[in-house]
């Protein structure tokens, strides 16, 4: 129910925009342009996307600069016209011909990001260095994020860090959060926890959720600050609620370990799932781990497997590692030793310490592979080198029988050539 305030304010926003209508039929620009804005925002009118574009170019081709900008944006986004880049660079470039900072970074943006047209990391910092001479700190981020990664220019962390600060100081919460990075990693700038975490907080409580996420972990582990898991879980919580995937990853781990808040695995499986619908690997992997085991979730081999195919086609080696034991085993999935291997190998070459044991097992015996004792011994020598002790006991029993081994085994091997 609406209250007698909230009416009033509905009557004075509805003459309000009777009066900019009459000044915009008149071809007052400025209030064609406001008029845009109340069409846009719905303003005393219902909201209207197609008006808005109509008053936009009214008061644009009379040059006024802030309609020029928005309609670029009209173009670029598809709001209320149908997208098209070339239109949405020839009005930013008209409302930056006449010194608008912003249209100058939409520019720097579109070139940048190649929205619709190829990437030009040249014309984008071009136009993004004519925009932070103005001040712009989105520009001035910007800038030190192509000298961070090398776009464009030669990587140079010292400079991006000058540009990060310049925006920093300015309170653009992602240059804070950059800021705190260089300083938590030591890139351009000499290696400082306390500084890290006072930019990370500063773009924290602007609502940064990076920026929260690193606090989060910089809590966790005691970087910079005394180590807290309590306010680790809260700056987390901050991060997952705005669809951070690493930080709903973490809270999962909190509520899986009781670090923090207390033990609860029916709501780490809820934050892995979370992360893992987003396609963070980590989650991925836990997830299938959760299903594997049956901890907060019910026992399901097959979407153990469909969780660890996920991050383990990106990579995630531990997943890899248990694809590679599913396979063997044959669990949630048609057992197929040849797939088996395939995973162990790609677990094992990422330095899985099981994956390596595991691998040397199947050389040894061949199974999945063919048969190949040279690897074999290969692969537990790997495993024994990170301690493994049944890897160990393996290379033991070879260097027992080593010669047997060698005369059944590698016939035309040079007694010599024994590996040990």
């Amino acid at each position: 129910m609406k209250t007698e305030e909230n009416k009033g304010s509905n009557i004075f926003e509805k003459k309000d925009f009777d009066e900019l209508k009459t000044m915009a039929e008149k071809g007052d620009a400025e209030a064609q342009y406001k008029l845009a804005v109340c069409y846009k925002k719905g303003k005393g009118v219902e909201k209207d996307p197609k008006k808005a574009v109509v008053w936009l170019t009214k008061s644009a081709e009379q040059g006024w600069a802030s309609a020029q900008n928005s309609l670029g944006i009209c173009y670029e986004n598809g709001r209320g016209v149908e997208k098209d880049t070339a239109k949405a660079i020839e009005w930013y470039t008209k409302a930056a011909e006449q010194g608008r900072d912003d249209a100058m970074f939409n520019l720097g943006a579109i070139y940048y990001l190649g929205k619709g047209i190829d990437i030009d990391y040249s014309k984008a910092l071009e136009w993004f260095f004519k925009a932070a001479e103005k001040d712009n700190p989105g520009a001035q981020n910007n800038i030190g994020r192509m000298y961070d990664d090398g776009l464009g220019v030669d990587k140079d962390f010292v400079k991006a860090v000058e540009w990060y600060t310049k925006a920093a100081e300015q309170g653009h919460d992602i240059a804070q959060f950059n800021l705190g990075h260089c300083y938590k990693e030591g890139d351009g700038v000499e290696k400082d926890y306390k500084k890290a975490i006072e930019w990370y907080l500063k773009a924290a409580e602007q609502g940064e959720p990076w920026a929260q996420n690193n606090l989060a972990i910089c809590y966790e582990y005691g970087e910079g600050v005394r180590k807290n898991y309590k306010k680790a879980f809260e700056w987390y919580t901050k991060a997952a609620e705005q669809g951070a995937d690493k930080a709903q990853y973490h809270i999962g781990v909190c509520y899986q370990n009781g670090r923090g808040v207390g033990k609860d695995l029916v709501k780490a499986v809820e934050w892995f799932s979370k992360a893992a619908k987003q396609g963070d690997k980590e989650s991925q992997k836990e997830l299938g781990k959760c299903y594997r085991n049956g901890k907060g979730v019910k026992q399901d081999h097959t979407k153990a497997v469909d969780w660890f195919m996920k991050a383990a086609e990106q990579g995630e080696e531990i997943a890899q590692f248990y694809l590679g034991v599913c396979y063997e085993r044959g669990q949630g999935v048609e057992k197929d030793f040849e797939k088996a291997a395939e995973w162990y190998t790609q677990s094992a070459e990422q330095g899985v310490v099981e994956a390596q044991f595991n691998l040397g097992q199947l050389y040894k015996y061949g199974i999945g592979v063919e048969k190949d004792l040279m690897k074999a011994i290969d692969w537990y020598f790997k495993a024994a080198e990170q301690g493994d002790k049944k890897a160990q006991e393996c290379l033991d029993d070879f260097r027992n029988n080593c010669d047997d081994s060698c005369n059944a085994d590698f016939d035309d091997l040079p007694e010599d050539d024994c590996p040990f």
